[in-house]
């Protein structure tokens, strides 16, 4: 099974940036076998991608932004899930792998199938822990407001630039279409013209055949008109 990354290797937007170095990044770290498919340079990579990301998990405008990943033609996620996958050491299921033996993703889910999950241990045991303050800006919903208005934001121009793209890259294909047309009118003229300078070269041929001929013709008269009067003659003496 191959992992498949779609990035935009040249999107403006810095959030867009960074969060492709994470994924690419942390895949590395873990040594899953990955491949990058870049949206910006190849239309069918863009293509697929949109028409893969289920309706559900697409924004509001339609178009998803990247890094989107999937497992051959299954999806995973975007960077959001995956962020949360990697918080909870879930990524290998995130990613529809096994974990490896040994690995702390490995030993959580050993722990969970044994009913042993840390929470329950915790909770039996009456050892939670509520010495641990909760800043305000927490217990009010408002932690890190600022930098995810920030990320909004750049995901909003990560959208706008996308959207340029699509526009360009469809203007191209029209200034492409109308080059096409230009060179495809530009052989009709040709053809035109070698068709014209080959009529007009048979007629100058067919002239100056008429032209030889009624020379001919012309000077069979003279030699004829010639023998005449010689013979006049010699009768005449």
């Amino acid at each position: 099974m191959v992992i498949k990354v779609f990035l935009a290797s040249s999107s403006g937007s810095t959030a867009i940036k960074k969060k492709q170095q994470d994924v690419v990044g942390f895949l590395e770290a873990l040594k899953v076998e990955y491949a990058q498919l870049d949206i910006a340079c190849s239309e069918e990579n863009r293509m697929w991608m949109r028409q893969n990301v289920p309706q559900e998990k697409k924004p509001s405008n339609g178009i998803p932004l990247p890094p989107q990943i999937f497992n051959e033609e299954g999806y995973c996620g975007d960077y959001e899930t995956f962020f949360d996958a990697k918080e909870d050491n879930a990524v290998f299921a995130f990613l529809g792998l096994p974990p490896p033996p040994g690995s702390k993703e490995a030993e959580h889910v050993g722990i969970v199938e044994n009913g042993n999950h840390a929470e329950e241990t915790i909770a039996e045991n009456g050892n939670v822990d509520n010495s641990i303050e909760v800043p305000e800006e927490g217990r009010n919903g408002n932690a890190h407001s600022d930098e995810e208005q920030a990320a909004d934001e750049e995901e909003e121009e990560g959208e706008e630039e996308l959207a340029e793209e699509d526009e360009a890259m469809e203007e191209d294909e029209d200034v492409a279409e109308e080059e096409e047309e230009g060179v495809e009118e530009t052989e009709e003229v040709v053809e035109e013209t070698e068709e014209a300078a080959a009529e007009e070269e048979e007629e100058e041929e067919q002239e100056e055949e008429d032209l030889q001929s009624e020379e001919e013709e012309e000077l069979l008269q003279l030699e004829e008109e010639e023998e005449a009067e010689v013979q006049e003659e010699e009768e005449a003496e």
